[in-house]
């Protein structure tokens, strides 16, 4: 398969077979936010790019700030699985997918790089830009397949983000006495 032009220009580009056109008349109007869960970057990369993982993403950020893009923006990439936000199902066809490498919680889940957050974050802003992507729609994984997926993590360093103009954050709830569900 041959390349394409990529969207961020500050992208490399390695083609993964792994994607197919938007259902529907969607387009992108979210982003979501994954880790890798694996040992390294270039495992991660290869798996993403292997015809029998039949997974992929938009992007994948190294931990040293290198963004590789493996399916176009304007296509459909295999990253976000039975999953739905706000009643779309096929968060597949509505999202661009950025996994960030970090093995994960059964790998020895870790903080992320500095250089590694940088990237994720220019490279959002650049796709908020394009896409006219609302705040409140940058989104981690395990916000459009809760009970499913965790990632990005704990870990994650959201407040960075907001910080620099990309997602937003929601401030914990304090915990208080009262009414406790029981099972039965």
């Amino acid at each position: 398969m041959s390349g394409f032009p990529p969207d961020e220009p500050n992208a490399e580009v390695r083609v993964s077979p792994n994607f197919g056109p938007r259902r529907s008349t969607l387009r992108p109007d979210m982003i979501v936010l994954h880790y890798t869960g694996m040992a390294t970057g270039a495992g991660a990369e290869a798996w993403l790019c292997d015809p029998a993982s039949e997974v992929s993403s938009h992007y994948l950020v190294h931990e040293d700030g290198r963004i590789v893009q493996m399916v176009r923006e304007s296509d459909r990439a295999w990253h976000a699985g039975k999953s739905s936000w706000f009643g779309q199902s096929d968060v597949n066809s509505c999202s661009i997918g950025i996994e960030i490498v970090n093995p994960g919680h059964t790998l020895g889940y870790r903080n992320f790089p500095e250089p590694q957050i940088d990237a994720v974050i220019g490279l959002c802003a650049g796709i908020v830009e394009r896409h006219s992507i609302p705040a409140q729609r940058v989104l981690a994984h395990s916000d459009v397949a809760p009970g499913r997926k965790v990632d990005p993590g704990e870990k994650f360093p959201w407040k960075a983000l907001f910080a620099a103009g990309v997602g937003h954050v929601v401030s914990a709830a304090p915990i208080r006495r009262g009414a406790v569900l029981k099972p039965g």
